[in-house]
């Protein structure tokens, strides 16, 4: 099962397949990304105001 490197949250294949870099580690998938923006102070709209 493909996970985040980081977090070791399940990401699918192709999510890893895709984001990896070329060694095959996934440094931070989107969950990662969402919680460095709440550590930052941002609030639920702000986080998931990207996607």
């Amino acid at each position: 099962m493909a996970h985040c490197d980081n977090c070791e949250s399940h990401v699918t294949k192709a999510y890893h397949r895709v984001f990896s870099d070329n060694s095959g580690v996934l440094h931070a998938c989107s969950r990662c990304h969402d919680q460095a923006k709440m550590l930052d102070g941002a609030g639920v709209g702000e986080v998931n105001s990207d996607r």
